[in-house]
């Protein structure tokens, strides 16, 4: 069993600030530097540094070769990655001094993706396999059919909001990983309600799907049919929150591959994550399997 990620790239390029930047002012970094990232390449190397079987499906230009060696040095298969002649993705990040950020993305060549170079992809899939996906590239609906329609299991990583959820067929979706307002755009009530209520109202609209809810410093919450998990954050000094959603993603699709239960998932991506984000950058910030255990013994 394998993660097969239809996944963005980008090039981080992060200020680090004080304060947030206000509409029509200008404001000095305390700190600048440009890094691996991409919401695709974050879960690919959470999931690759946590064990799994990883295919990194996407692109990159010739300005992002860096990225494609970030992949391969995680331990991702990179044999189907393009490299196109124009810009890779580029996210602008700011990050605050209390480790919040906020982020700009111009996707360049993760909106390239073909028919094509999609099913060429797919013939290295496997029944069962999980196919995962963010909303950072193009042509999401086809990759949830083509993958459903080979025997796949689709994970979507609704983030950023799709426009127009409507459009895709969200109903083939088997995991949504979502946090608390994503959950509530795509299930069509407010987010300003009970989490339970959210997850509730996402689970009637897509009743086959599993639902991990990540809650920021609320922790996260799973459903799915009868069942349902919680789990708490492990308190840390938060340095740099970039990653984090991301960590938790990869590492939670790893230990499902490695057939370890939902809460030992939520366990251990919930401890990933907190290790991601007490350390600066996105895809740096990762740590690996070994690590985590090794983190997790001192808090049992």
């Amino acid at each position: 069993m394998k993660i097969i990620n239809f996944g963005s790239l980008n090039i981080d390029k992060v200020c680090s600030v004080e304060e947030f930047v206000q509409p029509g002012e200008t404001i000095m970094a305390t700190g600048y530097s440009v890094n691996a990232g991409g919401k695709g390449l974050n879960q690919s190397v959470a999931a690759a540094r946590a064990g799994a079987q990883v295919l990194h499906a996407g692109a990159v230009g010739s300005d992002g070769l860096f990225l494609k060696e970030i992949l391969a040095d995680a331990g991702a298969d990179v044999s189907c990655l393009r490299v196109m002649d124009t810009e890779s993705g580029c996210a602008f990040i700011e990050v605050n001094s209390k480790g919040q950020n906020r982020i700009i993305v111009s996707a360049g060549t993760n909106r390239m993706y073909t028919e094509e170079y999609i099913k060429n992809v797919l013939e290295k899939a496997e029944a069962g396999d999980f196919v995962l996906l963010q909303n950072e590239i193009n042509m999401v609906g086809e990759i949830i059919r083509l993958s459903h329609e080979k025997g796949c299991r689709v994970v979507f990583n609704a983030s950023p909001i799709p426009g127009k959820p409507e459009e895709l067929p969200l109903e083939l979706v088997d995991i949504f990983m979502v946090n608390e307002l994503e959950a509530a755009a795509l299930a069509g009530t407010s987010a300003e309600g009970d989490f339970r209520d959210i997850l509730k109202a996402l689970q009637k609209k897509y009743p086959k799907a599993a639902i991990v809810m990540t809650l920021g410093k609320d922790g996260v919450l799973y459903g799915y049919k009868e069942e349902f998990y919680s789990h708490p954050i492990f308190k840390v000094n938060a340095v740099d929150t970039t990653a984090a959603g991301d960590t938790f993603c990869g590492y939670f699709l790893a230990a499902l591959c490695a057939g370890k239960s939902v809460e030992m998932a939520l366990r251990e991506a919930s401890a990933a994550s907190a290790m991601a984000v007490s350390a600066k950058g996105a895809a740096p910030s990762i740590p690996v399997h070994s690590a985590m255990e090794e983190w997790l013994r001192g808090r049992s």
